[in-house]
C-alpha cells in the first residue's frame, strides 16, 4: 500500500555560487542561473559540518554528488560522462567512422546521447585476450512528457505525462518539479541541431488532494489514478492565442505543447520558440543531491539507481588508466558500458538488449588485428572476458526487515552486494562470485550477498541480457540502498567509496587472478 508522503520545510541553501571547472554550453547555462552551493563543500541536509572526505583513502563522494546534480536525465548523465572522459584524455570515436586503435589507447563513443561505451587497451594486449567490463544503466523511473503535452483542466494549464518504468509514483506528489531533456532545433539555413536543456527553477507540481476532501486516505491508502491524478500543473493563465480548427489538426509543436512552456524552453536554450520542432523531456525533482543523517553518512538523491553505479564505474576506468604506466603491463582491455532503457526492459537501440557492446568488442578486435591471428579471434576474446553488471541493491529496511531472506540481509555501509538467483534473474554463478570476491579479499574490502525470499518475485538487471546475448561470464552486484525507485533515494557514502575501490581493483588485477582458475579443461 502506498503511503502519503509528508514533507518538512527544507533548510535554506547557502548563498554562494555553484562553482566548477569549465563545462559545455548546456551546463554553463545552468550554472549561470543556479544558486546551488559547490559540491566541493559537500552540500548537507543539516546545518552541521561534515566529517572530512579527503582522509586516506581518497573519497569520490563529492564527485558523485557533482555528477548527480549534473545528470538530471539519461542524456545529461551521458553528456557529463563524455565531458569527463574528454578531460581525462580519452578520444571520442564515431560508430559511423573507421576505427584506428592502438595498444595503450583510450577511447569512447556515445549512442543516442544516452548510451556510452569507453575502453582502455592494455599495452601488452594481444588479439584473443579478454575484455574486463563494468556495465550499468543511465536511466531511472520518471515521468516523461507525452508527444502532445498541452491540456487544460478547470482553467488550469496542465502538462500531460506518461510513466516510465516502475516508480513509486506517490513520491512525485507535492514536489518542486521541473523539466529537462533534449530538443531538436531548426536553424535558419534549414539544418537541425540537437541540444540538451535543463530548467533549473521549480516549474510544475503535482498537488495532492487535501485530507478534508479525502477523509479516508490514511485508512484506505493513497491510490492515485496515474492517468487522471498524476498530471502536473503548469499555470492558471489561459493561452493568449486561441487555436483555430486548422491548428488543432496540425502536428506543430505550437499545438502539441503550451506556448508558455515553449517560451520557457526557448529562453533557457537561447532560441526562438518556433525553432523548437521536437523534444524529449523528463520531469525532474529540483532538490539537489546532498549528504545527510546524524553523522552525515548518507547520500540523499534522486537517480541513485543507477547513476551511482555509472559514476563508480566511470571513475574506476579513468583512474586506473590515467597514466601510461598503468596500462604498460595490462594484457586485456578495460571497458565501461552505460546503457539506457534498463528500467523498461532494455529492448532499444541504446539499451543493453541491442548488440552495442558486442559490436564494440568485435570492432576493437578487428582494428587491432593488423594481420591474421588465427581462427576465432573474437570468440576467444569473449571466452576470456568478464562482465561486472552493476545495479543498485536492496538494503535491509529497519521498518520492514521481514521482507529480506533471513540469511541474506545486506546493510548500508557494509560494502558492495553480490546478487544471486537460481532462476537466472541475476547472472552470478559460483565461479564469477568467487573471482569477484577474491579481488575484495586481497584488498580487504567488505562484500555482502543477496538472495530474494522464495515467496517474493525477483527483479533483474542487464546482467542476464548481456551474459546470454554476448556469452560472457558475469557477476551481478550493486551498492545497497533504501527507497529504490522513489523520487528521492538514499545510500551510504562509505559503500560508494568501497565500490569505487572494488571496481578499480577489478580493472587493475582481474587478469592476473583469472589465469589462476581454469574451469573448462
Amino acid at each position: 500500500m502506498a503511503l502519503l508522503r509528508l514533507h518538512l520545510p527544507r533548510p535554506p541553501l547557502p548563498a554562494q555560487p555553484y562553482s566548477r571547472s569549465p563545462l559545455s554550453s548546456y551546463t554553463s547555462s545552468w550554472l549561470r542561473r543556479s544558486r546551488l552551493p559547490s559540491v566541493s563543500t559537500r552540500l548537507l541536509c543539516s546545518s552541521h559540518p561534515a566529517s572530512p572526505l579527503d582522509a586516506a583513502p581518497p573519497s569520490i563522494v563529492a564527485g558523485l554528488l557533482d555528477y548527480l546534480n549534473e545528470s538530471w536525465t539519461q542524456f545529461h548523465a551521458t553528456a557529463e560522462a563524455k565531458r569527463q572522459l574528454l578531460d581525462a584524455g580519452f578520444k571520442l570515436l564515431s560508430e559511423s567512422d573507421d576505427w584506428d586503435l592502438q595498444p595503450g589507447g583510450r577511447y569512447f563513443f556515445t549512442r543516442n546521447m544516452s548510451c556510452l561505451v569507453a575502453f582502455a587497451i592494455g599495452e601488452k594486449y594481444r588479439v584473443g585476450n579478454g575484455f574486463n567490463i563494468i556495465a550499468a544503466h543511465t536511466d531511472s523511473p520518471c515521468l516523461k512528457l507525452k508527444p502532445r503535452s498541452a491540456t487544460f483542466k478547470s482553467g488550469h494549464q496542465m502538462v500531460n505525462v506518461q510513466t516510465y518504468g516502475s516508480g513509486l509514483w506517490h513520491t512525485w506528489f507535492d514536489r518542486d518539479l521541473t523539466l529537462a531533456g533534449r530538443v531538436i532545433l531548426k536553424a535558419a539555413d534549414g539544418s537541425f541541431k540537437h541540444k540538451l536543456v535543463k530548467v533549473t527553477r521549480p516549474l510544475i507540481r503535482v498537488p495532492t488532494l487535501a485530507i478534508h476532501l479525502n477523509r479516508t486516505v490514511n485508512s484506505d491508502g493513497f491510490k492515485p489514478n496515474l492517468e487522471t491524478h498524476l498530471v502536473p500543473l503548469l499555470a492558471t493563465k489561459h493561452e493568449e492565442a486561441t487555436m483555430n480548427s486548422d491548428d488543432k489538426s496540425s502536428s506543430s509543436t505550437k499545438v502539441a505543447h503550451h506556448s508558455l512552456l515553449l517560451q520557457i524552453l526557448s529562453e533557457e536554450i537561447g532560441c526562438e520558440s518556433d525553432e523548437i520542432i521536437g523534444m524529449e523531456l523528463n520531469v525532474c525533482d529540483t532538490q539537489p543531491s546532498c549528504l545527510g543523517g546524524g553523522n552525515n553518512e548518507f547520500i540523499y538523491s534522486g537517480r541513485l539507481d543507477n547513476l551511482a553505479s555509472c559514476y563508480c564505474a566511470l571513475r574506476s576506468l579513468m583512474d586506473s588508466s590515467k597514466e601510461a604506466e598503468q596500462l604498460s603491463s595490462e594484457k586485456a582491455i578495460r571497458m565501461v558500458a552505460m546503457f539506457d532503457n534498463e528500467e523498461v526492459g532494455s529492448d532499444s537501440m541504446q539499451g543493453a538488449g541491442a548488440p552495442t557492446m558486442f559490436q564494440a568488442m568485435r570492432r576493437i578486435v578487428d582494428s587491432l588485428m593488423h594481420q591474421s591471428m588465427g581462427e576465432g579471434a573474437l570468440e576467444r576474446a569473449i571466452h576470456s572476458s568478464f562482465l561486472v553488471s552493476a545495479d543498485m541493491a536492496h538494503a535491509l529496511h529497519p521498518n520492514y526487515s521481514d521482507k529480506h531472506e533471513e540469511c541474506h540481509r545486506p546493510e548500508l555501509q557494509k560494502g558492495l552486494v553480490i546478487k544471486h538467483n537460481a532462476n537466472q534473474r541475476y547472472a552470478t554463478s559460483a565461479v564469477t562470485a568467487f573471482l569477484f570476491k577474491e579481488i575484495a579479499r586481497i584488498h580487504n574490502l567488505p562484500v555482502q550477498e543477496f538472495v530474494v525470499r522464495n515467496d517474493m518475485g525477483c527483479g533483474s538487471t542487464i546482467g542476464p541480457i548481456l551474459a546470454s546475448g554476448v556469452g560472457i561470464r558475469t557477476v551481478d552486484c550493486g551498492i545497497p540502498q533504501l527507497s529504490m525507485h522513489s523520487i528521492r533515494e538514499m545510500c551510504g557514502k562509505e559503500d560508494v567509496d568501497t565500490t569505487y575501490r572494488h571496481f578499480k581493483a577489478f580493472f587493475e588485477m582481474f587478469s592476473d587472478i583469472d589465469k589462476k582458475l581454469n574451469v573448462d579443461f
